[in-house]
């Protein structure tokens, strides 16, 4: 079946070469590099550790810029294990060559946890002497934004134990889940997880319910080893938090994301307090599409008028090249060398994770995308939100290693702003009013995905972690309980959730590989909503901030660096300004 659809689509080929990276899995690169940063590992663990006390700026340059190169080789060999893992999930060599990876990294970074820990604990008058001096300018706030975990870490032999367990734990975990989710055949047709997920999209209700049957069919084979999977990781998650003393079980992500607990408190309250918007929504839709009833298969059911041809690869490649290319030459630039030079991987396959992904690899060579194409118009927003993601990881290159990741409410950003600049270019090709309206509408529905689901999927996450803190571990039933409740919250009275739907919260691999991952989508998608606002008032001023926010990578904090757009994240009007363009969006439609 999959065969059949890469080769009516033109994805048979489409395959990212990882030969940028390495050769084969016993390219004699491989373990001459594994060696190299064990040896440089252990040089500056002799040279330094003990001793950041009495280093002057010269020698802290020294040290951060050799730790960047053992990272930049690290990041290159585990981005080829991985990308190597996620498209062959049931060969065993692949998992075997991912683990090997990981345990060999988790040797090197206990070799250089030493440097953390010792900058956590030099007194604030002398880390402060050393940021100031301009030799050390490129690190600065890498090296200040360090010191943000201060109060978290623990003593250097239990941070170097974690460190030497770690490729047994969550990591281990997660990987299972990718082995039983990726292992699963769904249906008798022995279906992939997208394409029975791309039926959820089908006119036909029938194929609808069936495909919800089938998933929901798929996951229960395996659901005790998810429940297992997904109760040993809230475990691991209490644990962490409570030896890092950190006083909820989002207040790490905020910190990764270098954000205060206040403003993600204030996101979620009123994205939630805004319900109404997808409820008023799905209630009109009950009646556009004449039903009495409107379950939740029928949630993604295509309205009249709405243009279903089935879009090629070729399109869908012109598609998002055009739209870029409206918005900027340079962004429509960067984009094709994706295409062009086989950084993307397209086809549907057996084994292959579901979902779609962009990963940075290392600034020495070039991030790589992930996608399932399927043919739809759907498919063509997530080729551009994933090249969103990539233009943004390419760009940020140049401020090397340590500078150039990017907290994850602002990669969404370019993500969900690249999927709004294909939006508009498609609805301006649409002719008539009534095409337009079902292709907003069906915007509308991407946009309640990415604001009030994901804002629903924190709301799971923070019972689901806060009940298995305070009743221990949560049976199945109890996980599906708290799936429906929160899911129902979003919808009201306006979707009917079957039975079947309280067991797809298991097939989500972000809330086990991130957990408190998923409010950064709607965090993106209200930023886009204003910058959008920004760009239509003037465009030649806004393309060049655009561009240069990209391009700042990490560099700075999201506060600062969304400064030149005047922007306020502490301001719950600012949040719900971006909730009424929504509104607006969808009392056109009503």
């Amino acid at each position: 079946m999959s065969n059949e659809v890469n080769l009516a689509l033109g994805t048979t080929d489409i395959v990212w070469q990882l030969t940028d990276l390495y050769q084969t899995l016993d390219d004699p690169h491989i373990n001459a590099d594994l060696d190299l940063c064990q040896t440089e590992a252990e040089a500056l663990q002799a040279e330094f550790a003990g001793k950041l006390s009495a280093l002057s700026p010269k020698s802290l340059l020294n040290l951060v810029g050799r730790l960047e190169k053992i990272g930049v080789m690290q990041g290159r060999l585990a981005t080829f294990a991985f990308l190597n893992f996620v498209t062959q999930i049931q060969e065993a060599k692949a998992g075997a060559f991912l683990q090997k990876i990981r345990e060999k990294s988790s040797a090197i970074a206990k070799l250089t946890v030493f440097f953390e820990l010792e900058w956590n604990t030099l007194p604030d008058n002398f880390a402060l002497q050393l940021l100031a001096d301009p030799s050390v300018k490129h690190y600065h706030h890498y090296l200040a934004s360090l010191r943000r975990y201060a109060r978290h870490l623990l003593s250097h032999q239990e941070e170097a134990l974690l460190i030497e367990t770690a490729p047994v734990g969550r990591g281990a975990w997660t990987l299972l889940f990718e082995k039983v989710v990726g292992n699963i055949k769904f249906g008798d047709r022995e279906r992939t997880e997208e394409e029975v997920l791309a039926d959820l999209y089908h006119e036909d209700r029938a194929i609808r319910q069936a495909a919800a049957g089938e998933l929901t069919a798929g996951l229960r084979g395996q659901l005790h080893i998810l429940s297992h999977i997904t109760n040993t990781l809230l475990a691991d998650k209490m644990i962490d938090d409570r030896l890092r003393h950190y006083s909820g079980w989002l207040c790490s992500m905020n910190l990764y994301n270098e954000i205060s607990d206040d403003i993600v408190a204030v996101l979620v309250q009123t994205v939630t307090s805004r319900y109404d918007i997808p409820a008023r929504y799905y209630r009109l839709k009950k009646q556009l599409l004449g039903l009495d009833e409107l379950f939740d298969y029928d949630r993604y059911a295509p309205l009249a008028n709405l243009p279903a041809q089935q879009v090629s690869w070729d399109e869908c490649r012109g598609m998002v090249l055009a739209a870029f290319a409206d918005f900027s030459g340079e962004m429509a630039e960067i984009a094709e060398l994706f295409f062009t030079n086989n950084w993307i991987h397209a086809p549907i396959m057996d084994g292959k994770r579901g979902g779609a992904f962009a990963h940075p690899c290392t600034p020495d060579v070039h991030p790589y995308v992930m996608v399932n194409f399927t043919g739809n118009i759907r498919d063509v927003s997530t080729v551009a939100h994933e090249l969103g993601h990539g233009v943004h990881q390419y760009l940020a290159a140049e401020k090397g290693y340590f500078n150039s990741g990017t907290p994850l409410v602002l990669a969404e950003t370019a993500s969900v702003f690249a999927e709004l600049i294909l939006f508009t270019h498609q609805l301006e090709l649409l002719s008539t009013p009534a095409e337009r309206t079902a292709f907003t509408a069906q915007k509308l529905e991407s946009i309640f995905a990415t604001v009030f689901r994901q804002i629903a999927m924190n709301r799971f996450e923070e019972l689901s972690h806060n009940a298995r803190r305070e009743e221990g571990e949560l049976s199945t039933e109890r996980l599906n309980d708290l799936w429906r409740q929160t899911q129902q919250a979003m919808f009201g009275d306006s979707v009917s959730l079957t039975e079947d739907y309280a067991v797809w919260w298991s097939y989500i691999p972000h809330f086990l590989s991130t957990p408190g991952y998923v409010y950064s989508y709607a965090f993106g998608e209200l930023l886009v909503l204003a910058l959008y606002n920004l760009y239509l008032q003037d465009k030649d001023s806004f393309v060049p901030k655009y561009l240069t926010l990209l391009k700042a990578g990490g560099s700075d904090c999201p506060e600062i660096l969304l400064q030149p757009f005047a922007v306020d994240l502490n301001d719950p009007e600012f949040w719900a300004g971006g909730l009424q363009v929504i509104d607006g969006m969808l009392r056109q439609i009503e």
